[in-house]
Formats: C-alpha cells, structure tokens, sequence
C-alpha cells in the first residue's frame, strides 16, 4: 500500500472518524483506525463497536488530484498517535507506505515517522443493514431535531432504555422523544416519503451527540436506514453506524397533560435570561430551584433564595396570562435547558397544578413540546 495525500483533507477525514474510536475499549485492533485504499480513493474507519464511522476521501475531486495512489491495499494503524503525527507533520503532503510487516512509513518534507501497524483482517466488519425502513431527512433538520431533544435523555444507567432517544414513525411523521423521568422533550417533524409499516427504535443519546458533531450543517438529505440492532446515517462521504438500545420504551402519552388551569405566553428569550441570573443563587443549593409566581397585570415573578447566599427576585412583562394564579418551583437547569430548544422564540407555557407537570410549546410551532415535573418546596 502507498500513496500521496494532502494533509488537510487527511486531517477532515480523521476527524470524524476519531469521534468513534475510545481507549476504553476491551477490543485491543479498536484503538486503532482503518485504512482501506482502492483506485477510486482512501475509507477510514473507526469504531467502539457501539458506533462506527467511515468516512471516503475521493481520489479526485473537482477535477483536483487529492490523493495520489501508487500501490492499493489496507492497514490498521494506532489511531491517536497517527492522528497527532499528521497534525504535526511540516509540510501538505503526507506520503503513505506500508510494507510486508505492517509497518507503515509516514513521510512529509524532511520527517518521517515509522509505525508498527496492525492486520486489517482483524478489524471487525461494518454492520450489515438491509434497508428495512429507510427514509431521508435533510441534515439541519435533524441536527435541529437532536438538538431539541438529546439533552434530555437520562444519565443514570439504571434504566438503560431512557439512556436513548426513542424514534417513532407513525402516521406519516416522525417523532423523537426523550425523557429522564423528571422532564420530557418531544419533536415531531413532517417528512416525505416516510415507510408506510409504523416502526420504532431507541438511539443512544450519545450516538446522536456525535453524529451531530459529523454532519455538515446544509439542507443536504440524510439517508437513514434502520433494523432491529442498528441504525445507519448515511451523508455523501460519511457512513455512521450506531447499535440501538434494547427494551420497552415507556408510554410517555399519559403524562402530557390534556386540559390547563393557566396559560402564560411571553418571550421565551427574556424568561432564559431572567432565570439564568436567578440560578446565581439557586447553584448554591443543591437542587438549583427557581420559582415562578403570576402576579397582577401580566406580570410573572421569577425568585430564587439561598439561606447562605441571600435572594433575588426579578419581575418580567408577559404578553397574556390566561387562567388561575400560579406559583410553582422547578429546576432551573431543567427549564434552561429546554428554553434552549425554543431558540429564543415567544413561548406558551401550560400549568394544571402547582405540582403536576407543566409544558413549554413555541407559540408559532407545536412540533416542539417541552414538559417538566416541578419540585415540591414545602
């Protein structure tokens, strides 16, 4: 195996792939990375054997030569060293040599390095996915769906399923929801084409953290395609494989209230603000809790108090408030989080008791939901 290639678009490839590759692994050839060189251009591969990344270099692109390839052949080679090697290297072009005991020679103006590479035979296959549900969703939309969704996925591996974003193609759209059991984000998204057969999966939460991190931010579609295991995205150039998660996604539906005592709509922008500087203090606690109070005249309070610390409270104009009185208490964290997922958009928010679960939606958008359990306080 030999062959010529620039160093940045080397460096773009690696990139991404080593967003798959962990030194935890219990798989020794998974710390390192794949090579594979064919007439058409270079496959990396990485993989800690929950997600795989591949990514293609073409030979040629745009009628300029990006690879020169000499002699075709693959190779496994340390994946965070040659990474820090080619970072490093002093000049654009990275010549590339493997000879008939791994060892891979890596060569750019007066340096040269010389690697003991590993057996590609040993490295594991990329998963084999028939496309029993497939279907394509351009790529800014489903980096915007992860975003409003993933961060509320759950951290604690005792119940492993809620680690996950649960994906439901059900009457003609696609749903992802996620849940921690104390808060709830939920996205609906309107596509073309979708499989007729209604299906679900669960994707863990950090697959779909890295693969927001591998797609380009373009209206360029993403294929995906599903089975019971796995689950393939599909853009030009990258393949990014993830297992799913196994068990029964819990039904959600009931916690969603039906009918509200109180309705405020404001501006979700300036309630973000205001209850970023009431967590000041709240931090100081150990359950960062903020407190929300409807007063007279379309004003709503936001207050928080530290025994140690003092306390603040901050009075902002709502657009309406409709319904019973209200004060509730919540993480400050949670409804940070979830504003987040707004954008900075003019909200509603949807109370039925001071300790029942409450609901953020976009008041130009009902595909976003956004629920939250409240603390009790006394």
């Amino acid at each position: 195996m030999k062959f010529e290639i620039k160093r940045d678009r080397l460096l773009d490839g690696l990139n991404d792939v080593m967003k798959a590759v962990s030194s935890k692994t219990t798989i020794p050839i998974l710390t390192g990375i794949k090579f594979d060189l064919t007439t058409a251009g270079l496959y990396i591969t990485g993989s800690d054997s929950d997600i795989t990344i591949q990514t293609f270099i073409k030979a040629e692109e745009n009628g300029e030569q990006v690879i020169n390839i000499f002699e075709n052949g693959t190779i496994v080679v340390q994946a965070r060293m040659f990474n820090e090697i080619i970072r490093k290297l002093p000049t654009n072009a990275v010549e590339i040599e493997v000879n008939g005991q791994n060892r891979t020679h890596i060569r750019s103006g007066k340096s040269e390095f010389h690697l003991i590479g590993l057996d590609a035979s040993d490295y594991p296959l990329l998963p084999d996915i028939q496309d029993d549900h497939q279907f394509s969703i351009p790529a800014d939309l489903l980096k915007s769906t992860i975003r409003e969704t993933v961060f509320a996925v759950s951290t604690s591996e005792s119940r492993p399923v809620l680690t996950g974003v649960h994906w439901q193609v059900k009457s003609g759209e696609l749903e992802c929801l996620a849940t921690d059991s104390h808060r709830l984000a939920r996205r609906k998204v309107t596509l073309q084409q979708l499989p007729e057969e209604e299906f679900k999966v669960v994707i863990p939460g950090k697959s779909l953290i890295e693969l927001n991190k591998v797609i380009a931010d373009s209206s360029q579609p993403v294929h995906i395609m599903m089975t019971q295991q796995q689950v393939l995205f599909k853009t030009e150039g990258i393949l990014f494989y993830s297992r799913l998660l196994e068990g029964n996604y819990p039904d959600t539906s009931r916690l969603i209230p039906s009918d509200y005592n109180t309705t405020i709509t404001l501006d979700g922008k300036a309630l973000l603000q205001a209850i970023d500087r009431a967590s000041l203090l709240a931090r100081e606690e150990r359950n960062n809790i903020v407190q929300l109070t409807s007063l007279g005249g379309n004003i709503i309070e936001i207050s928080s108090s530290s025994p140690e610390v003092g306390q603040v409270e901050e009075e902002i104009q709502a657009t309406s408030i409709e319904g019973e009185e209200m004060k509730i208490s919540f993480s400050a964290k949670y409804m940070m989080d979830a504003l987040k997922a707004f954008g900075g958009h003019d909200i509603k928010i949807q109370f039925t008791g001071a300790m029942r679960p409450f609901i953020l939606n976009s008041v130009h958008d009902k595909a976003i939901l956004q629920l939250i359990v409240p603390v009790r306080t006394y």
